[in-house]
């Protein structure tokens, strides 16, 4: 009798910056290597693809993860005046975004959005963004925290995870998570964004905030047969070091295993 190996699920990837192509695929390998790690198999979606190409990869696989991006999200998407720090928006990035988040929605399949994928996820479910943090915070608490640390900063700053949270039930069980007098988790994590989700999309609830500035740190979903979480901090940095990083890939190739053996 042959015995087939199962196959690993499937996770779609779009390439993270249209016009950057040096940034986009040296941001790439680390998302890559984080999924494989987790026993996935990364998918890369090219954005200069037809929407019945996309449309094509999309069949074929398991899940999803946005990606950062170092492109900032249209403020017309939604219905804000531009600000002057927000950067340029790249069109073929959200474009493959929004046909990712549209067949995972109708399909089911899990979805995890990291940094720029929480903004593009928020944006997508109706909700809208902080377009420069310094900008919204007021003066007392505009320098507590530096989210632009950026990649050389292992710690830049800890969020407070709600209990009751899907992200919670991942990493809570790590030994550096420390449970807060609130009843919230404690988790370090790095930084590198400038902009974070304000009013939440459809479907949506907030689970962790930066508890010195209330900045958002994490979304989720809330019907309970469909995965999707996402997070403004960069787990892929961290997962060769870091047990609540790899626990956040791994989740996300397992709810892709489970989707893959209900269909």
């Amino acid at each position: 009798m042959i015995v087939r190996k199962a196959r690993q699920p499937r996770i779609m990837i779009p390439m993270p910056h249209g016009s950057d192509p040096k940034y986009a695929e040296r941001a790439l390998r680390q998302y890559e290597h984080a999924v494989a790690l987790a026993g996935g198999e990364p998918v890369r979606i090219a954005l200069d693809q037809s929407p019945a190409q996309i449309k094509n990869q999309m069949e074929c696989c398991d899940g999803v993860l946005l990606p950062g991006s170092k492109a900032d999200i249209d403020p017309a998407r939604f219905h804000a005046p531009r600000s002057a720090c927000t950067a340029a928006a790249d069109p073929a990035r959200d474009a493959v975004d929004n046909l990712l988040l549209e067949h995972a929605y109708r399909f089911r399949k899990p979805v995890l959005g990291i940094c720029y994928g929480l903004q593009s996820l928020n944006v997508y479910r109706s909700g809208g963004l902080i377009q420069h943090i310094p900008d919204f915070l007021p003066p007392e608490t505009r320098t507590k925290v530096n989210h632009e640390a950026g990649g050389k900063v292992a710690v830049a700053h800890r969020v407070g995870i709600e209990s009751d949270s899907r992200l919670a039930g991942i990493v809570g069980q790590v030994a550096h998570v420390k449970s807060g007098d609130n009843g919230r988790l404690d988790l370090p994590v790095n930084s590198s964004h400038h902009q974070s989700a304000d009013r939440i999309g459809e479907g949506l609830r907030i689970v962790a905030r930066c508890p010195d500035d209330g900045i958002i740190e994490a979304i989720e979903g809330t019907a309970p047969d469909h995965f999707v979480l996402a997070v403004q901090w960069h787990p892929e940095r961290s997962v060769d070091a870091d047990e609540a990083s790899r626990m956040i890939f791994q989740v996300l190739i397992e709810a892709a295993r489970d989707h893959t053996g209900s269909v």
